[in-house]
């Protein structure tokens, strides 16, 4: 008891001068921060070397220096701060101020873990989810999930739901895979709720509800999350959940597809080509087709073959409506493959050749 309050007098105006600190970084005056962080940190204090990293690495109230972070880090690490460890670990598995070295960021992700470090459980789950720098194994990526998910890591709570989802590692559960959703779902994590709406849309470990699906498609949809946009725009398309409203689904659509979600985009050029919630526009159908095409939609890729082969919002060209058949057909589309055989006895021997050249030589476009 005495050695405490000796402890506590000593270390009472480093303290101070720690929380003067971090007050002043509260309200972004980082000069003030600075001043007094500095002193401690020279004089070894872990704490405040961690927060000196961070401001180097961050540019803040100095210019971004990567090489002067990891310095700081480094000295705080070595004493066993957590936080420091996780960001070393960063730092050389993004090689920044240091050679990317990924043996060298497992490490340091490794000690942070093991001082019970969130951020760092879940950079090791991922590391053996992907197998990168490690041997792949989920199994064990499963459990640095659950370690860090437990202390209330949004991104851990949720990829460890989609391993339950997927039975990657753990048994196949649907109903712990919805839990774990919910658990991040309720902090706002983006992909978490997009991942609940799924649940309730499918009734997958949960009873199927589709209010309750547009209600969290909805949270992460307004985040700007492009898959919940555009299944938000499919329940207001298909009526479920919330009446038919084609508008509605268009401006849902609309925003995914300009995220460039390519089944938005196909779903939109659907609309146009329809007149459905907005006017029939067979040009801006075609538009949106292609951008959904040449990032390798089949449907989009399929449509906008029709649209070459009747000349609807393009200039009618058999080649092309060939070779956006052939790409379709190519992924396993049955009414695609008949639509590319029905136009190729329209098309002399030269065209049918520069169509399967076309064919041959596309690529996607990310």
């Amino acid at each position: 008891m005495v050695l405490a309050v000796i402890l506590v007098f000593l270390t009472a105006p480093a303290w101070a001068d720690f929380q003067a600190g971090f007050a002043a970084y509260q309200k972004g005056d980082y000069a003030i921060a600075l001043e007094e962080w500095r002193p401690l940190a020279e004089r070894g204090g872990a704490s405040a070397q961690f927060n000196l990293g961070l401001m180097y690495d961050k540019g803040q109230g100095v210019p971004q220096d990567y090489e002067e972070a990891l310095r700081w880090y480094r000295r705080a690490a070595d004493q066993g701060h957590a936080s420091a460890q996780h960001n070393l670990g960063l730092m050389y598995a993004k090689g920044h101020g240091v050679p990317q070295n990924d043996a060298e960021a497992e490490l340091w992700y490794r000690r942070a873990a093991d001082r019970g470090q969130p951020l760092a459980q879940a950079k090791l789950g991922n590391r053996y989810s992907n197998g990168q720098g490690v041997p792949q194994d989920c199994r064990k990526a499963a459990r640095w999930y659950r370690k860090s998910a437990r202390q209330g890591y949004a991104n851990a709570q949720f990829l460890l739901g989609d391993l339950y989802r997927k039975g990657q590692g753990v048994p196949q559960d649907d109903k712990t895979a919805t839990r774990w959703f919910r658990a991040a779902a309720e902090q706002d994590y983006q992909a978490a709720q997009f991942a609940l709406g799924v649940s309730y849309a499918k009734g997958r470990g949960v009873s199927q509800d589709y209010e309750e699906a547009v209600r969290w498609y909805r949270k992460a949809a307004e985040q700007g999350h492009a898959p919940a946009q555009h299944n938000l725009g499919f329940m207001y398309a298909n009526g479920r959940g919330v009446p038919q409203d084609y508008a509605e689904a268009v401006r849902w659509y609309r925003r995914a597809a300009d995220r460039g979600h390519a089944l938005a985009q196909a779903k939109l050029g659907v609309r146009y080509s329809k007149g459905q919630g907005v006017p029939q526009d067979y040009r801006q159908a075609a538009q949106w087709y292609q951008k959904a095409a040449q990032q390798g939609n089949d449907n989009a890729q399929f449509l906008l073959g029709h649209l070459y082969r009747q000349g609807r919002g393009v200039p009618q060209d058999y080649v092309l409506a060939h070779m956006w058949f052939s790409l379709s057909a190519a992924q396993g589309d049955k009414a695609a493959r008949r639509a590319r055989d029905s136009v190729t006895k329209r098309m002399t021997r030269a065209q049918i050749a520069r169509a399967n050249r076309l064919a041959r030589e596309w690529k996607p476009k990310e």
